[in-house]
């Protein structure tokens, strides 16, 4: 856990970077479109494209979203959220599963992190959440990224959000989340299939955000 001292700093350090990006017209990274991701990827195709409503879009504030279902020829299931964000100036900040899972009836039963090895690069570390609601479970992977850049932690990505503020004069970001369903003791083969499906899109999904 954290340390409340380090908490504290990454806060100040990150606010620091956002005030001093205020002084200057920020930089907006081109991006493509989330609307011409594809529907086939790798072994997983599209199954249901959920639209966001207006309600939450307002409250998420995002620039730009991914919300589907792809489904793999075993008949896996696996969500797919990504909310891009062009700045984080005035509050536009991604929201943390952690924090939106419990506001919606998910109670969290594992919380940890694994390293997931992606092809012609270092694995990437992102956030394992394990949830419950009724008889319903949820494997829960996430991660923040930002210029190739994938952290884990809430805390680092603020810090190095400040750091790209002072340093390139940009504030933009992306939540990447995977959500896999599963039944009985499953968990460990749910794990194993997010990281089957994070491994299909991970190239593609690159080539839409800013380098």
């Amino acid at each position: 856990m954290l340390k409340p001292a380090i908490v504290l700093s990454a806060v100040l350090l990150a606010q620091t970077g956002l005030f001093y990006g205020f002084s200057r017209s920020e930089k907006i990274p081109d991006y493509k479109p989330f609307n011409t991701f594809p529907s086939q990827l790798g072994n997983w195709r599209l199954a249901q494209e959920i639209p966001l409503d207006e309600d939450t879009k307002n409250v998420l504030r995002g620039d730009d979203y991914i919300n589907r279902w792809y489904v793999s020829p075993s008949r896996a299931a696996a969500g797919l959220f990504v909310a891009f964000f062009k700045t984080q100036r005035a509050g536009q900040t991604p929201h943390s599963p952690k924090n939106c899972l419990p506001g919606s009836g998910w109670v969290w039963t594992t919380s940890d992190d694994i390293s997931v090895p992606i092809a012609g690069r270092e694995p990437i570390t992102v956030n394992r959440y394990v949830v419950a609601k009724g008889e319903a479970k949820d494997v829960v992977l996430y991660w923040y990224q930002s210029r190739d850049r994938v952290v884990a932690s809430e805390y680092k990505a603020m810090i190095f959000v400040a750091a790209d503020a002072l340093r390139y004069n940009r504030t933009d970001t992306s939540l990447v989340r995977v959500i896999v369903p599963f039944e009985n003791n499953q968990e460990k083969a749910a794990t194993a299939t997010a990281i089957d499906f994070i491994q299909s899109f991970f190239g593609t999904l690159r080539s839409y955000l800013p380098a």
